[in-house]
């Protein structure tokens, strides 16, 4: 009679080892280590239905270590979610449903886009933070609406990348209990046994954290679903502090490159192939076929998932009727429902010159107090980008801590890199609305989490304030140069740099009603506000003071250098030169309007123009032209009090009248 438990864990494996061997790469050692481990969680715990994948009180499992993705993708085929056969026969090719590493929104199941090694663990503690925030906020007595778990799998690589550290550290000072992290624990990476790299104590390192840890032995019984189950109670047993298994495993069990980072990432070969097939005694002769017994078993747990599903839904019902106002605004929030923000006139209201990290504040809790779902913080510069929600007389918005898990503050440390991944754990979670801040040269430390934010297309906030050489006497090391470029060069990321309070509030609105990250890029010195500006930022750019007639030069800036175009303008008035001012707070929304509307604000026929922003020039060569200018920054900063570092790198008008003037000049030979 066969054994259906160990024919599905070893089907897990074989499905695995026959994908990557039919695409000719992947990662075989993960998947067949671990089988167990996601046989275990899938069959034993986890609360899913794979026929509604987005139901909102699932457990959420991440595959931190992305390269074993067919770990993911054999689990998920097995269990009943919106994959095939085929869907595994194609891995890893043009337009299949299964990449080489798990991508959001790609293929129904996965949580979150891995493979960036760490980035899962820090999306799982965005999760758990999420869960916590969202249970303290709705749940009531005898109404759990909210209360699930979430499980990481990670490896050696994961726990070696830095924000592992911060990100778990940050897990346990806020005592996120309901955060598992399994650890596949085979002291095996792509150059050899990790001996050569890591021999730290991690059970030490996580207890150090205030982190429960355990441990599973699968090397002495590599099958062993009892071991991995106790460690599971365990867990969800201790409420106080997240918890890690540590699951010591042999990469690539059954192969006869177990043990070998020959296993790692290559296939097994079709003769290893054949041989694990034979050690493990499988039963199937056609590559991808699989007993009906196994399909037959996942299904058991599927349906208990389903079941659960359907009493949620039931229990949910009476809590409408119970309080009908709070399962609204729970509905709103998982909806991801916004108010009609563009009608909000009070967000435009500025009357004297300020920073735009000041009237980013001022929009920041305007937005907060209509917006519940709003949620975020900053890595410990709070104060100077001005990125906490204020309390009023009618509105506590709290810090987010292990004795008010209902607060929406969050002190994130000075863990820049976990901050911006966490967001977007708290964004994928749903139900929040994410954001978080820190100074823009920092940008530098959060890109990566960035980076993925716009490739899993989720509409994250980064609050990016001290924007240029502006920040003045710290120096070069806190002044970006390079960073508005890095921004935009990310496919899908939205870059605003306002020139004001209305711009900025134009910012905040696209960032919130988007379906993109945005990083709203902010000064530390005090700005003029001006008429014209406004709801026109929502384009990208726009005409903010134009001239009679044709112009002779545009002067096109960002941010605070629209002010030198300004002046510019009015004193090239005075020598009867025509001169258009062009805003142009976001390139990536003006890309996306019309030919007609963007030949409407830079005319094709002007030759000379001048575009003015204190930061890399390689934004501006495609609007400049063969006959315009650009004064940008082509050095670092330096250490001075900011009107200085202005006049001695070239941002005055005096500057921009002679860059125009030059620019006139060429367009007209």
């Amino acid at each position: 009679m066969m054994d259906v438990q160990q024919t599905t864990i070893n089907a897990v494996r074989i499905l695995s080892a026959e994908a990557i061997q039919k695409a000719k790469s992947g990662h075989p050692g993960l998947p067949m280590g671990s089988a167990p481990i996601g046989y275990t969680l899938f069959q034993n715990f986890l609360k899913f239905n794979p026929r509604d994948p987005g139901w909102d009180d699932r457990d959420r499992f991440i595959l931190s270590a992305g390269h074993g993705s067919m770990l993911d993708y054999s689990l998920l085929y097995l269990y009943g979610y919106d994959l095939k056969k085929e869907d595994l026969m194609n891995f890893r090719q043009l337009g299949s449903k299964t990449p080489g590493h798990p991508e959001y929104g790609h293929t129904a199941g996965v949580e979150t886009t891995t493979g960036p090694l760490g980035q899962g663990i820090a999306n799982g503690v965005g999760m758990a933070l999420a869960e916590a925030h969202l249970a303290a906020k709705y749940n009531k007595p005898g109404f759990p609406v909210v209360d699930h778990y979430t499980y990481v799998l990670c490896g050696d690589g994961c726990l070696e990348e830095g924000i592992s550290y911060e990100a778990c550290s940050f897990a346990g000072t806020h005592a996120l209990g309901k955060l598992i992290l399994i650890y596949d624990d085979n002291d095996i990476t792509i150059e050899g046994d990790t001996d050569v790299t890591f021999k730290e104590n991690v059970g030490a390192r996580f207890a150090a954290q205030n982190w429960q840890v355990l441990h599973v032995d699968l090397v002495t019984d590599p099958d062993n679903v009892e071991a991995v189950s106790d460690a599971i109670e365990k867990a969800k047993a201790r409420a106080d502090k997240p918890s890690i298994i540590i699951c010591h495993t042999k990469i690539g069990y059954g192969s006869p490159l177990e043990g070998s980072e020959k296993c790692h990432g290559a296939p097994l070969g079709e003769e290893n192939l054949q041989k694990t097939k034979e050690k493990l005694g499988w039963p199937c002769e056609e590559a991808f076929d699989c007993p009906k017994e196994v399909f037959e078993h996942c299904q058991i747990a599927a349906g208990a998932g389903a079941e659960k599903e359907m009493q949620w839904k039931k229990m949910f019902a009476e809590y409408e009727y119970a309080y009908p106002e709070l399962a609204e605004e729970y509905k709103a929030a998982m909806a991801g429902k916004k108010p009609e923000l563009e009608t909000m006139e009070e967000l435009f209201a500025f009357d004297k010159p300020m920073a735009t990290r000041q009237t980013s504040a001022i929009v920041l809790n305007k937005l907060a107090a209509v917006m519940p779902q709003l949620m975020g913080g900053s890595a410990d510069l709070a104060p100077s980008n001005l990125s906490d929600m204020k309390d009023t007389d009618e509105i506590k918005y709290g810090t987010f801590a292990p004795d008010s898990y209902e607060g929406r503050n969050i002190h994130f440390g000075i863990r820049e890199h976990a901050m911006a991944a966490i967001a977007n754990g708290m964004q994928l979670h749903g139900g929040i609305q994410a954001y978080c801040a820190t100074f823009f040269v920092f940008s530098d430390y959060c890109k990566p989490a960035m980076r993925l934010a716009a490739l899993m297309n989720i509409p994250v906030t980064y609050i990016m304030t001290h924007d240029s050489i502006g920040v003045g006497e710290d120096g070069p090391t806190h002044e970006p140069v390079e960073q508005l470029i890095s921004l935009r060069s990310i496919p899908g990321m939205k870059v605003y740099r306002p020139a004001d309070g209305k711009e900025t509030a134009a910012a905040w609105i696209s960032a919130l009603n988007g379906t993109r990250p945005t990083a709203l890029v902010l000064t530390r010195q005090n700005l003029p506000q001006y008429e014209a500006s406004g709801l026109a930022a929502l384009k990208g750019g726009y005409v903010l003071e134009d001239c009679e007639g044709t112009p002779d030069v545009l002067l096109i800036g960002s941010g605070s250098e629209v002010e030198l175009c300004v002046k510019a303008k009015a004193a090239l008035a005075e020598r009867n030169i025509n001169a258009r001012v062009v805003s142009m707070p976001c390139i990536e929304e003006f890309e996306n309007q019309t030919e007609t509307y963007k030949e409407s604000v830079l005319p094709a026929a002007v030759k000379a123009r001048v575009c003015v922003e204190a930061g890399s020039p390689y934004s501006w060569y495609k609007y400049a032209g063969t006959d315009g200018e650009i004064v940008g920054m082509t050095t670092f900063g330096a250490s001075a009090p900011a009107a200085q570092l202005f006049e001695k790198f070239g941002f005055t008008a005096e500057n921009v009248i002679e860059k125009a003037l030059s620019s006139i000049a060429k367009a007209g030979k």
